[in-house]
């Protein structure tokens, strides 16, 4: 067979007379030559051998020449023969259609974000401005020493007064100081760092800013906020994160911005692979830092802030203040000026808060009840599983309503879609996992469901904060299982606020399932033996007679009487 072919292929390329001049073949450096010639003018595979047949039949080519030159594209490997076709595809198609590209995103002279994050419309609604818990209508953003450009940007976004911590910690971020800020959820944090930063970096300088954030959802909104609070500048933020591929990262790095705006982990592995220096930084900021150190980046962000340079401005944001904030900020701080704007509660005064007393197994039923019934206009439901996230979304979704969940299981492709529609105001009705309860704004949340109650009751501030931005209203919804009230109470106690009971008499509560009593006692079985099991190793405190003790043998004379109300628990192995 082989022969057959390389016969047929003689016969198709039978030596024809050359009729041209010039066509001596007679010598060797002629024929390479001829053959180089050839290589240059060859057409990319796809476009007919008949053109380029006579092509090299018009060249007054030999017929040895075009044999020997066949034979050797026959040879040639085919990968190197798709990278010369897709090289000259890309010298020509490819580079005029990055450059317009890069035309239309153009803005002042200078490239916008390479992110396609950035490129979501965000639907914003109008916010009220009277509200005097949230708003400080003493000054407006003229007043705290913005620049002009900024100023007719905010105001070209409505925004005529600043908020109370926006009021107080733009000032001192100003003047250089390091800034150490607690407000509530929904006032403006974002806002009260950005505007500061986008006044005191330097336009064309990379990586004068870093800022840090706990999740993903939040980073990119923050680079968001950014771009468009600078939108009248020359400033340019990019955002890193996992879930997206590092060389695409580095590519927009590579590019240069005066922002940085990443979660701990990528910032760091972006550090040391060489692509993202912290040398030049003089600002770092950490938004939501009580959070970032709730969830295991206390290690990370003592290693960021090691490496920065000493001479910087640190700003730690957040909704929450607590003593290990205080005791990471006076390791890495310098005389932090610390402003607080939660006076009385925790909570927007704005939020209706209720919760609805339900078994289990009615959660599903009273949570499709109060969306059919209430029709709210966007509706944010946090579970605390995920695997939960995904059978609630698949079980509103039967019943015809349109559910979308996240959680950090989920494809990072998959998670930005699901925050581009929600920004867009495309979606009705969110499921989310507690990624979703920090820092995340999108306008026109009119309603929370707290589906299960928080075991920590700080998530329970942070969940309810997605509604009432900004000063307006919204209304939080929160189950509690019959064994959840101390759980309840101790939120209260938290965010320093009844949360009034509501009932709903046209909702029928349904009977246990099968087997669920049964399951019930036998779970309480478990724990009871768990009990009686530590109970075992509590040693037995003898019965003291106090009058027949010496008192000299004990610390102040004080003869104790039975055992401490806390112990460790601890055992101790005797000796075989």
């Amino acid at each position: 067979m082989a022969d057959e072919h390389d016969t047929d292929t003689q016969l198709e390329t039978t030596p024809t007379e050359p009729t041209g001049e010039g066509t001596d073949t007679s010598g060797e450096g002629g024929e390479q030559k001829k053959r180089r010639r050839r290589r240059r003018r060859r057409k990319p595979a796809g476009e007919g051998g008949e053109a380029s047949t006579t092509d090299q039949t018009s060249e007054g080519e030999s017929s040895e020449s075009s044999s020997s030159d066949d034979g050797e594209s026959g040879d040639r490997p085919k990968k190197k023969r798709r990278r010369r076709r897709r090289g000259k595809s890309l010298g020509g198609e490819s580079d005029s259609r990055s450059d317009s590209d890069d035309g239309e995103r153009r803005r002042d002279g200078r490239p916008e974000s390479t992110t396609e994050d950035a490129k979501v419309e965000r639907k914003r609604t109008k916010r009220d401005a009277s509200n005097v818990d949230i708003f400080d209508h003493d000054k407006t953003f003229a007043d705290l020493g913005l620049s002009e450009s900024l100023c007719e940007q905010l105001a070209s976004m409505h925004f005529q007064h600043p908020t109370h911590i926006q009021s107080k910690l733009i000032p001192p971020v100003l003047d250089g100081k390091d800034v150490l800020g607690q407000a509530k959820t929904g006032t403006g944090k974002t806002a009260a760092f950005g505007l500061p930063l986008l006044d005191l970096v330097t336009s064309g300088e990379a990586n004068q800013a870093l800022v840090l954030a706990p999740t993903r959802e939040l980073a990119i909104q923050i680079h968001k906020e950014i771009e468009e609070l600078g939108f009248k500048t020359n400033i340019r933020s990019v955002p890193i994160y996992g879930g997206q591929k590092i060389p695409t990262q580095a590519a927009k790095l590579e590019k240069g911005c005066e922002v940085v705006v990443g979660t701990p982990g990528r910032v760091m592995d972006m550090q040391r692979r060489g692509y993202l220096p912290f040398d030049n930084f003089k600002f770092v900021v950490l938004d939501e830092v009580d959070r970032m150190l709730d969830i295991g980046f206390r290690d990370d962000i003592k290693y960021i802030l090691s490496k920065c340079p000493r001479k910087r401005q640190t700003m730690f944001v957040s909704a929450t203040l607590t003593s290990d904030i205080e005791k990471l900020a006076k390791s890495f701080m310098t005389d932090p000026e610390k402003i607080v704007t939660t006076a009385g509660s925790l909570t927007a005064s704005m939020v209706k808060q209720y919760h609805l007393p339900v078994q289990p197994w009615d959660k599903k039923k009273l949570l499709y009840h109060l969306l059919t019934h209430e029709e709210p206009d966007l509706t944010l439901v946090f579970c605390r599983l995920k695997r939960k996230v995904d059978d609630l979304a698949t079980y509103l979704m039967g019943k015809g309503i349109e559910a979308h969940a996240i959680h950090a299981d989920l494809a990072q492709g998959k998670r930005n879609r699901v925050m581009e529609k929600l920004r867009a105001g495309q979606l009705s009705v969110l499921i989310a996992s507690d990624l979703a309860s920090r820092g995340i704004d999108v306008d026109g949340i009119t309603h929370v469901i707290n589906y299960d109650l928080p075991e920590d009751i700080e998530l329970y501030v942070h969940r309810i904060g997605r509604t009432a931005r900004a000063g307006s209203g919204g209304t939080a919804w929160s189950f509690v299982e019959p064994v959840q009230g101390p759980l309840l109470t101790d939120i209260e106690n938290h965010v320093n606020a009844e949360i009034p009971k509501l009932e709903y008499p046209d909702f029928t509560p349904g009977e246990p399932p099968k087997g669920w009593i049964e399951d019930q006692k036998r779970k309480e079985q478990q724990m009871e033996a768990l009990k009686q099991k530590a109970q075992r190793h509590i040693p037995q405190m003898p019965s003291a007679e106090p009058e027949k003790a010496d008192p000299s043998k004990f610390p102040g004379g004080v003869v104790p009487t039975k055992l401490p109300p806390k112990r460790l628990g601890g055992k101790v192995r005797g000796r075989r």
